[in-house]
């Protein structure tokens, strides 16, 4: 079966789009057919896979506003069984246009668009991984509908857990209304800086508050990450022998048991 999951933290700089990036280009490492999803408008997840944004005739805009039919716009890039729904500016705006469609139709659902197109492909990938905005808008919203689990990212510094409850209240409002078999996939400890004492602490702050739900994998801070994203390419085809690689072949390896498989 298909596990769709969505990287959400409406904070910004917590290692939202790497971890999307990496945990993808893993999953192909482990021969898992995986789709990314850019749903930012800023298309750091499409530019860290080497993509050309202003080369690009199709993206998730295109398919969530039914310009565009996905299978047309998913390109297949050059890393191991690893495809990508590339990103564009034009979804700044997407909220207002799917504002005002939901407005003047009443049988048009903003927040279904994603789950719809993905209704079409989802039997062709083993995963699907959804990088969202550092807000709780429309594309977010439209992941959420569309995934079956969510992993949050937590970076380890302080105020840590900011704005953590929101999400997770919205997360809960997702399953009560739109998307009952949402789960929560893991909360992921990133951006680690295990030479400070402060990153230790928020390590066990977070196991404490989510307990079970936390990643074995603590994803490291490391200027290789930022290289590798400057080049086009994850970390695992970068520098096979980084830290980092070893962090998200791991977490890779959990999600896949967590999955059962």
């Amino acid at each position: 079966m298909i596990n769709i999951i969505s990287l959400v933290n409406q904070k910004g700089g917590v290692g939202k789009t790497t971890t999307s990036i990496n945990l993808s280009a893993s999953l192909g490492k482990f021969g898992k057919k995986t789709l990314l999803i850019d749903l930012d408008s800023q298309g750091n997840a499409t530019t860290g896979l080497g993509i050309d944004k202003s080369s690009l005739r199709n993206s998730s805009y295109d398919v969530l506003t039914n310009k565009c039919d996905i299978k047309k716009a998913i390109i297949k890039t050059k890393f191991t069984k690893l495809y990508l729904l590339p990103a564009s500016i034009n979804l700044a705006g997407l909220d207002m246009e799917l504002f005002q469609e939901e407005f003047y139709n009443p049988e048009f659902k903003k927040n279904e668009q994603l789950r719809k197109a993905i209704d079409e492909i989802k039997d062709e990938f083993d995963y699907i991984i959804i990088d969202c905005p550092p807000a709780l808008g429309v594309c977010t919203m439209n992941a959420l509908v569309a995934s079956k689990s969510v992993i949050i990212p937590v970076q380890c510094e302080f105020y840590a857990l900011e704005g953590v409850k929101q999400l997770l209240d919205t997360i809960l409002r997702v399953q009560r209304q739109l998307n009952p078999e949402l789960t929560i996939e893991g909360v992921l400890l990133t951006l680690l800086d295990s030479r400070t004492n402060l990153g230790l602490e928020v390590v066990e702050q977070v196991r404490q508050y989510f307990g079970d739900y936390v990643f074995n994998t603590i994803i490291p801070r490391l200027i290789r990450l930022v290289e590798a994203s400057s080049y086009g390419k994850p970390i695992c085809d970068y520098d096979s022998e980084c830290r980092a690689t070893e962090a998200y072949l791991n977490l890779a390896k959990e999600v896949i048991e967590r999955d059962g498989e």
